[in-house]
């Protein structure tokens, strides 16, 4: 409201006579020509002609405390400042005056208007300097300190204060350069970190310009992330950060260099009103994907969340000592701690009704306790708690989602490829010593500096061959030269080949040997020598292909289906009217869980292992699932954690256990034997019975002619590619993401070599390999039309699915052996995560008194995400099948779990994005220490389906067979939190509109089946194969029967007839018949 007075111009006797004559409940704004209008205007107008009678004096004698509001225009008639001004004057004893820009500008202070108290704060263009000279001239009360809003200017100044008053903050160093000199500065800039003043900071770290005003702030990301930076600026329409592959550092200027905070994604924005009072939101942070989140009127998403008592007694401290009542600064939450990174000075919340409320109210009491006793004004401080309590609610659903636990392999890669050299020079022992090698007897280089190391060995080891020097060089030439050339394939400038040192689809390891190594594979030399050596392995390939991070994203878009609400996404785009529909994230299945992101009722941490396959797969998932855009890197370095400590979700394949060597030694001891497979061999290797491993080993018969076979399939492989070369038309041919006919030879020879050995043994561990290449070229090269792949593919298959599986255990004790080897530590994470369903203080909650259109702002569903590799989903799989959550007589007896139990024995491959999704649910009508209190399903899908897949793959049943599923539908309204009843922030729709839950998947609207995850991705290249199934009991409630259309028959003809004429499209047609907006539209 824009407000016109008369009395601020006037000489102070004028003023103070005048103001006997006006109300406390309107506020002013000063001009020149007041004066002279004075005595005219009688009222008080606003913009749309509106006037205001006065009322009649209470007393001369009574004295109006005026505050003064001097700042730009743009800031003192902002909604925010108008709206807490508006409540301001509504104290009986207080008014206010807005100082005019030009005044501010122009005039000197002493023709400033007179104030008892001022607000006034520094933007671009406020001269700070002459604001200062009005206080001292008036001395007015300051609600905002002047002088320390010079400080604030100077984020050095910033932290120097913070750091004073032991607010935590990140690890920071202040490189200041002389304007004249800049090259002049202790900065030291390497390929993955940066050195300041000696402080060295690795990536990612941030890079702030010292001045406060200037926003341009980056954040430099690792090469083991894809490197590149995240620039940083302030908000320009819908952006507020873009991506740059710029990985260098600012050459000019004084910046602030501080640590990265991993902060899941969100920053918070903390309000003080006093040093008593603090209001939070949270936000997406601007450096996640640079989109700014808009409501419909255009204004940036922010929700209220709750502070912990930490972060309120940092609030006070903050408050305190920049000695700013009114005082905005950002909090980022990481690791279980809140730091201070960045304070804004004079900051109101934007669009809050409430907070405008208590803002006036705590302003006006402090106001008034100062000076109401100076002016003898009659006023007591109001018995009432200015503090607001903060009562988180519950939601009271009979069945309520609590907490998502899903272990998930990554997605499509290139084939693995590895060698293996023993190595004895001395180089090769000082880059081991040199890199703490010595401490455990092993060594992982990745980092580009660390590979180049070796590929300069590996090139001066070849020199000396070549020279014939006479130093004994006993690492052998083939391998020195393959090491070589994989290494300078990987180094390549050129992005073509596999990436170039990119630090996440390669590495060496080292490991020592005291007594060398003895000879095991074809790999090794014939001969072996006495003292020590270093097992080098050299890892290459592997890297997620762009069909991988399809995968990973359609997965999590669908992802969203397993929460409730919001899977039925397709009225928006036909213009309906209802609550779902009317949210940021309607028109597309899955806002349910959006919904719950959003509002901060979801508690997301997603963890990797450290193979860059799999980090990424965690992020492209990540931007699947809470729908982000832009560049993967940003959302690695922010949402997703690395878990490799605890062996978490890493595990050193290399290093085996003795179970796991045993099972080996087994394997290769009966596939190596030239007879059909004999039904002893059957009870050895299948004593599971499981029926896709026994398929498979009666379509091999004979294992040894079965290899003979595959072998034979290679070799006339590596013949058709060495004649595509020769020829000249296919001699520059570009395969799948990038592979040249030379790289994809490569591979396929040294697969040649190495699976069959010179005794004419076959190497059965190579076997994963050979399916694993003959896979990813039948699915990405098949354009070359080379012939019998098909063949290689189902022998090789066969083969890998009694390989595979079985390396991780062929009893049940050796499944559980092994399982529990490798995945020990996950599951102890697990159990703690189906634990702690209760809310973490350091979770961002959000507050219940401040959440306009959200029903049940207390409440939280917690999510963990584990992406890791086959051989966790392998061993978690065999502890649930194995480790005795059924007693044996139940396991007889209950019809569901045997069913679970055929279906995983049909399952011969745990494909790409395999799944296994873990659900616990609360119901809050039972007692705390019923068993009936929690329900956790657990749900498993085998991942992609291939083309080859779609007739052979074994469907899941669901949550019960379908005929007793029907039999025994109940009828309970609330199962689960209907989301799509959280209306938005903004006005209700007039009419209270019906939502018809009727869902084309009837088995999956339970709960949020994975079925729904089935069916919503079964048209992509990423589709889940089959259904899924529910492997746990399930005591929750279902749906009631609804009919299709809620009409009675008579309106149902009708409108059917009405139907028949709208559209021709039968699904347009079915969509109209069943959606409650468009039928109250045919009624009427």
């Amino acid at each position: 409201m824009q407000l016109w007075l008369l009395t601020a111009g006037l000489s102070q006797p004028e003023r103070r006579a005048e103001q006997g004559q006006v109300l406390g409940s309107w506020f002013l704004v000063a001009s020149e020509d007041m004066e002279a209008r004075g005595s005219e205007d009688r009222g008080m107008r606003n913009d749309a002609g509106l006037y205001y009678e006065e009322e009649e004096e209470e007393s001369p004698s009574e004295r109006l405390i005026v505050v003064g509001i001097c700042a730009m225009v743009k800031k003192s008639r902002s909604k925010p400042m108008t709206q807490i001004m508006e409540r301001l004057c509504k104290f009986e004893f207080i008014t206010v005056v807005i100082f005019p820009e030009e005044v501010i500008l122009i005039e000197p202070v002493e023709k400033w208007p007179l104030c008892d108290c001022l607000i006034s704060f520094h933007s671009k263009g406020f001269p700070l300097d002459k604001a200062v000279s009005y206080a001292k001239l008036r001395n007015p009360l300051l609600i905002n300190d002047l002088n320390m809003q010079y400080f604030i200017q100077d984020r050095r100044e910033v932290y120097r204060i913070l750091q004073q008053e032991g607010i935590d903050l990140p690890r920071y160093v202040v490189l200041n350069r002389d304007p004249d000199r800049p090259e002049e500065c202790n900065l030291v800039e390497g390929e993955d970190q940066v050195e300041v003043n000696g402080e060295v900071f690795p990536k990612p770290f941030v890079e702030k310009p010292v001045s406060a005003e200037d926003h341009n702030v980056y954040i430099y990301y690792p090469t083991s992330a894809g490197g590149g930076s995240q620039r940083l600026f302030r908000k320009i329409g819908s952006r507020s950060s873009v991506y740059s592959p710029e990985t260098t550092v600012r050459k000019t200027g004084s910046y602030i260099y501080e640590e990265f905070m991993p902060t899941d994604g969100t920053d918070v924005k903390v309000y003080t009103v006093g040093p008593d009072y603090a209001h939070a939101e949270a936000r997406k942070s601007p450096a996640l994907d640079g989109k700014v989140e808009r409501d419909s009127e255009g204004k940036e998403i922010r929700y209220p969340v709750m502070l912990t008592a930490m972060e309120k007694l940092v609030a006070r401290k903050v408050c305190l000592a920049f000695k700013q009542t009114v005082c905005g600064f950002d909090l980022l939450r990481a690791n279980g701690h809140s730091f201070v990174c960045d304070v804004n000075g004079f900051s109101f919340v934007k669009n809050s009704m409430k907070y405008y409320d208590d803002c006036a109210k705590v302003l006006g009491n402090m106001i008034m306790r100062e000076l109401a006793p100076q002016f003898h004004i009659p006023w007591s401080i109001p018995l009432e708690a200015e503090d607001i309590p903060i009562v988180p609610t519950t939601s009271g659903t009979m069945m309520e989602l609590r907490c998502v636990i899903a272990v998930i392999r990554h997605g499509d890669r290139t084939p693995k490829q590895k060698m293996k050299m023993e190595v004895r020079n001395p180089l090769f022992f000082d880059l081991f010593e040199k890199y703490g090698g010595y401490k455990s007897g092993k060594l992982k280089l990745k980092k580009p500096k660390q590979l180049q190391e070796v590929l300069d060995i590996a090139r001066q080891l070849l020199v000396d061959i070549g020279q014939h020097t006479d130093c004994e060089i006993e690492e052998k030439k083939s391998k020195l030269e393959q090491l070589k050339t994989v290494l300078e394939m990987e180094s390549s400038v050129n992005d073509n080949q596999y990436g170039h040192f990119s630090g996440i689809n390669r590495k060496v390891q080292l490991t020592y040997l005291p007594n060398g190594q003895l000879k095991a594979s074809s790999e090794e030399e014939d001969s072996e020598r006495d003292g020590p050596s270093l097992l080098l392995v050299l890892k290459w390939g592997g890297e997620l292909t762009p069909a991988g991070r399809v995968q990973a994203e359609e997965l999590g878009r669908a992802f969203r289906c397993m929460y409730p609400g919001g899977q039925d996404g397709n009225r928006k785009a036909l213009g309906c009217e209802s609550p779902i529909d009317c949210g940021d994230y309607a028109g597309f299945p899955g806002c349910g869980l959006l919904r719950l992101h959003s509002t901060y009722r979801h508690d997301l941490k997603i963890y990797a292992s450290d193979e860059g396959r799999v980090q990424m797969t965690a992020a492209a998932f990540a931007k699947g699932l809470l729908a982000l855009e832009g560049e993967l890197t940003p959302i690695l370095v922010q949402m997703v954690k690395s878990a490799n400590m605890n062996g978490l979700l890493d595990s050193d394949s290399d290093s085996l256990t003795d179970c796991q060597q045993r099972v080996k030694a087994h394997l290769h001891e009966i596939m190596q034997r030239e007879r059909d497979f004999t039904e002893e061999d059957y009870e050895k290797l299948a004593p599971t019975d499981s029926s896709s491993l026994m398929n498979s080993m009666k379509l091999i018969g004979n294992p040894v002619k079965t290899c003979d076979l595959v072998y034979a399939l290679i070799q006339s492989l590596t013949r058709q590619i060495r004649r595509k070369l020769e020829d000249p038309k296919s001699a520059n041919l570009q395969l799948y993401h990038s592979e040249t006919l030379e790289l994809m030879l490569q591979r396929w020879s040294k697969l040649e070599r190495d699976f069959r050995t010179k005794s004419g043994r076959y190497d059965i561990s190579k076997i994963p390999d050979i399916y694993d290449c003959i896979k990813y070229d039948s699915q990405h090269n098949a354009s070359l039309g080379l012939e019998d792949t098909l063949d290689l593919f189902r022998l090789s298959r066969a083969l890998a699915d009694i390989i595979i599986p079985q390396e991780y255990g062929i009893t049940k004790p050796e499944k559980l052996d092994i399982a529990s080897a490798y995945c020990l530590p996950l599951m102890k994470k697990i159990q703690l995560d189906l634990q702690r369903t209760h809310e973490d203080e350091a979770v961002n909650k959000l507050h219940p008194l401040y959440s306009r259109g959200v029903m049940s702002p207390g409440r939280h569903v917690r999510t963990r995400l584990y992406f890791t590799s086959e051989s966790h989903v392998h061993s978690l799989l065999n502890i649930f099948r194995y480790g005795g959550l059924l007693s044996v007589s139940h396991e007889e007896k209950d019809e569901q779990w045997r069913q679970a139990m055929d279906y995983l024995g049909a399952v011969s491959e745990l494909n790409y994005m395999t799944q296994i999704v873990i659900m616990l649910y609360e119901d809050n009508n039972k007692d705390p220490s019923s068993e009936e209190r929690f329900h956790v399903e657990l749900h498993f899908s085998p991942g992609v389906k291939g083309a080859e897949d779609e007739e052979k793959a074994p469907m899941g049943f669901g949550f019960r067979p379908a005929s007793s599923e029907n039999n025994a539908k109940q009828t309970d309204p609330g199962s689960l939190e209907d989301l799509s009843q959280d209306e938005p922030d903004r006005a209700a729709p007039s009419e209270p509109i019906s939502i018809l839950k009727k869902s084309p998947l009837i088995r999956s609207r339970k709960t949020g089946s994975m079925e729904v995850l089935s069916e919503s991705s079964s048209t992509s290249a990423s589709s889940s194969r089959g259904s899924s199934y529910r492997l746990f009991p399930s005591c929750s409630h279902q749906s009631p029967e609804i009919k299709t259309s809620g009409l009675e028959p008579e309106e149902e003809q009708h409108v059917t007839q009405l139907l028949r004429g709208l559209s021709s499209d039968p699904a347009l047609a079915q969509h109209l018949h069943q959606c409650s907006y468009h039928l109250r539209l045919l009624r009427k």
